[in-house]
Formats: C-alpha cells, structure tokens, sequence
C-alpha cells in the first residue's frame, strides 16, 4: 500500500514530466495468471499476433475484467482520475522474443473518441521490461504538446500500422521505462511514446489499462455500447456511458483464475 508521501510524488511527477511508476503494484501471483491468460489467448486466438490482444476480446472475459478491476490498480487509478472509475479499453501487448513488433512514436489520446480527453494510462508489467526486450520509451514533459498527425506506417511491421512524423520527436531526450514484473507505469494521454522491437530472448509481456472518469463520454455512432466499457469503481454519471455486466466465468470465454468459481463479485453481473 502506497503511503501518502508516494502517492504525493507520484502525482507530482506525473503532472511535471508526464509520466511516473509505481512499484510492486500487483503480487506474483497474479503476474503470473497474466502471463497464463496470455498463453491461452494465443490458443484461443492463433489467427491474431500477441502484440494485438486488444479491447474488443474484453467485453466476455472474466479473467481481463477481474484484473483491470483489481483494487491495487484502481487505487492507484484513483490518484490521477478520482473516484467514480471507468474502463475505456485495454490491450495486451506481448512481445514474443526475437519476434516482438516495435511501437512507433505516437500520442495515445489522438485515436481515442473520448470528450473530454480525460483519461489515465496504467502500463502493467507481467515479466521485466527493458531497453533490450522492447520496453516502452517516453519524451518527458512533451504531455503539453497539441496532438500531432496520425500517419499510416506500413513500410515497417509495427504494432499500431501508424505514428507521427519521426522529426517532430526529439529522441535524445527519450527516457527507457525500466520495470519488473508486478510493477505499472502510469502516462498521460498527449505524452509522445514508443518502443523498440523485442530482438532479445526473452518476453516482455505488458497489458495497458485505460481509464476514464465516470464524467468523460465514449463516443460512439448512436451512442452504441462501447465493448469495453465497464464501471470498475464509484458512481456512473448518468446520461454520460453506457455499461457491460461484468462477465460471468466461462472456461470458454475466459482462462482459469484463483476466485473463478465466485466470480462476478455480488451485484456485478
């Protein structure tokens, strides 16, 4: 549990450089259900690269709403978006070895229909994340900028087929996030990122989490239920979002997971 003096310093560097890491944030259990849910993803979806585990498989998977609801996250959630929240969307991107696709420079917030633009990235590490296996690079203090221009990438294999213009990023002054598994990196929607390809031999296993506050609007043609739209914590906001049931266990929607046979929690189904 993060006393108030860390909780206090990690704001304090989220809010000046764009970016900060809490430490030892889930235990080794449950990075290693991740990495399981992983594993049996890749069974379960072979047509689909693992970079690519992304927030449409959610909507029925009780594994993916029991970990993205899992307190420990929340509470740190909590410390950059208040109270009442929401998933937006989340997406494993597991870097097999030797394998892994590079993320070009991009700014997360100019994919996402969200109004406003209101919303916390949490980067969960499931194994060690490092410079050599391809972990996540930041430009600090860039969470100011206006968004840059999304352009399609395809002359490289890349995660997103997209980034900004290489020569708007000042890459000498990139940053390596350096985490263990159990740890979460927290970001903010405008600040300029990326990663390298996982050229190493080993994994490196991350899912990020989006949340929003219960106030920001998924915008969606028609107001359609977003998939990936759960209340996670709080209050909804009404006339604001629409939400999913939280999913029942089902072997055939979801891995295998300590407290399955109880899941949803009572009131959440």
């Amino acid at each position: 549990m993060q006393t108030e003096l860390q909780k206090s310093a990690l704001r304090q560097q989220y809010d000046v450089e764009g970016y900060c890491i809490a430490r030892n944030v889930i235990d080794p259990g449950l990075v290693q259900e991740v990495r399981d849910h992983v594993a049996w993803l890749a069974e379960k979806h072979p047509e689909m690269r693992p970079e690519q585990y992304y927030h449409q498989l959610v909507q029925h998977d009780a594994f993916w709403v029991r970990l993205i609801s899992d307190d420990r996250l929340l509470d740190v959630a909590e410390q950059f978006i208040g109270p009442n929240i929401a998933l937006f969307a989340s997406h494993y991107i597991a870097k097999p070895p030797r394998d892994g696709q590079p993320v070009l420079w991009h700014q997360d917030g100019a994919y996402w229909p969200l109004d406003p633009m209101e919303v916390v990235t949490l980067w969960l590490a499931a194994d060690d994340s490092t410079p050599e296996n391809g972990g996540m690079k930041v430009i600090p203090r860039t969470q100011n900028l206006e968004f840059f221009e999304i352009k399609e990438r395809k002359d490289i294999a890349n995660v997103l087929s997209s980034g900004i213009d290489e020569n708007v990023v000042d890459a000498d002054h990139a940053v390596d996030i350096v985490l263990k598994a159990g740890d979460v990196s927290i970001h903010h929607p405008n600040i300029i990122h990326g990663s390298d390809a996982n050229t190493s031999d080993k994994w490196r296993r991350g899912l990020t989490i989006r949340y929003i506050p219960a106030s920001t609007r998924i915008v969606t043609p028609d107001n359609r239920l977003w998939e990936a739209a759960f209340l996670l914590r709080g209050e909804a906001v009404p006339g604001i979002n629409q939400y999913n049931p939280w999913p029942k266990y089902d072997p055939e929607t979801s891995v295998y997971f300590k407290g399955s046979e109880n899941w949803p929690p009572a009131g959440k189904g």
